[in-house]
């Protein structure tokens, strides 16, 4: 059925004797987590989200966000969970978080003025970022 959706955009259904199409007008957001809970750097995403390569073409877009291990943020992370879910607070911030208008500022502005770069040679651009 999704099949149908991403590459016809339209919607196929019978129900109570009644068969129509309709028009599918939206945009599809997935996600997906790799097979046995780990990304394999060494296979391809339809390998590692085990999902069927002609599904995975169908995206335009296509955003890998990668965890790697490491303890140190992995105790942080638990330790602001868990005091959040104790006390019902944030933590006090070390840092002065970007105001909502400033934010919505920038975003603005990217849309009006930035077009996206797509490459032409069919090449898939990685760019990778640590927070």
């Amino acid at each position: 059925a999704i099949h149908e959706v991403m590459e016809q955009q339209t919607v196929s259904i019978a129900k109570a004797g009644i068969t129509t199409t309709l028009n599918a007008r939206a945009s599809v957001l997935a996600a997906a987590n790799p097979s046995y809970g780990r990304y394999r750097r060494d296979r391809t995403p339809a390998e590692n989200i085990n999902l069927p390569a002609a599904l995975l073409s169908r995206f335009d877009l296509l955003f890998l966000l990668l965890d790697r291990p490491n303890s140190e943020s992995d105790i942080a992370l638990a330790r602001h969970v868990t005091h959040v879910h104790r006390t019902g607070e944030h933590p006090a911030l070390n840092f002065q978080p970007i105001e909502p208008q400033v934010l919505r500022a920038y975003i603005a502005e990217a849309r009006a003025l930035h077009n996206p770069i797509i490459p032409t040679n069919g090449t898939i651009v990685e760019r990778t970022t640590t927070f």
